[in-house]
């Protein structure tokens, strides 16, 4: 490794040639991450645990094949993913709801007279409603919310480790994105809603 602090690459590669020391770092450095991603998907504590240690047994082998040139996030989320639908193929199995998109938009109040922005910053303030709504959005929604917006991996990034193309993972950003204000919405007391 050629710096204090070492890339992604240079902790697989020293991983890869047997470096276990290296791999820890690359383990601390992303787990919080990885946990955060898995456990907003099975909300279940027992299964994030299992999934995060699958993911990186997994990172371990494939080490000196990783392709981390952008960051590690997107190989590990792509490695945890694939253990998530594993664990629980028969509950990611989801019919994706067949709103439409103009739907969506006049739940979440587009173009409604008296929505404004700060009225909907207040709403989005408080976090035990945001919770919920994350909570209650679809898991494949979820994913790509927590990705981007709450990661912030590029789109490129969460593209690559959701296996779609840029154009796809916009589009199912977009649909969770307003089915979130949506839900926000639905929370937020009759006298207060947006």
């Amino acid at each position: 490794m050629t710096s204090d602090t070492p890339t992604d690459h240079e902790l697989l590669t020293a991983a890869a040639g047997g470096d276990a020391a290296a791999f820890e770092v690359f383990v601390v450095r992303h787990r919080g991450a990885v946990y955060r991603y898995v456990h907003s998907l099975t909300k279940n504590v027992t299964d994030a645990e299992d999934v995060l240690q699958q993911t990186f047994l997994a990172a371990w082998r494939a080490a000196a094949d990783a392709r981390v040139e952008h960051g590690a996030r997107p190989f590990l989320f792509t490695i945890a993913r694939h253990a998530l639908h594993r664990l629980h193929r028969s509950h990611m199995l989801i019919t994706e709801d067949a709103v439409s998109l103009e739907e969506l938009g006049s739940r979440a109040g587009f173009a409604a007279p008296h929505v404004t922005a700060e009225r909907l910053a207040q709403a989005v303030e408080e976090r035990a409603i945001l919770a919920a709504a994350i909570e209650d959005l679809p898991p494949l929604e979820r994913e790509v919310l927590q990705m981007r917006d709450l990661d912030g991996l590029s789109g490129d990034q969460v593209a690559a480790a959701l296996g779609i193309g840029l154009e796809a993972m916009k589009s199912r950003l977009h649909r969770a994105r307003l089915r979130l204000i949506a839900e926000v919405r639905r929370r937020v007391p009759t006298e207060d809603c947006l």
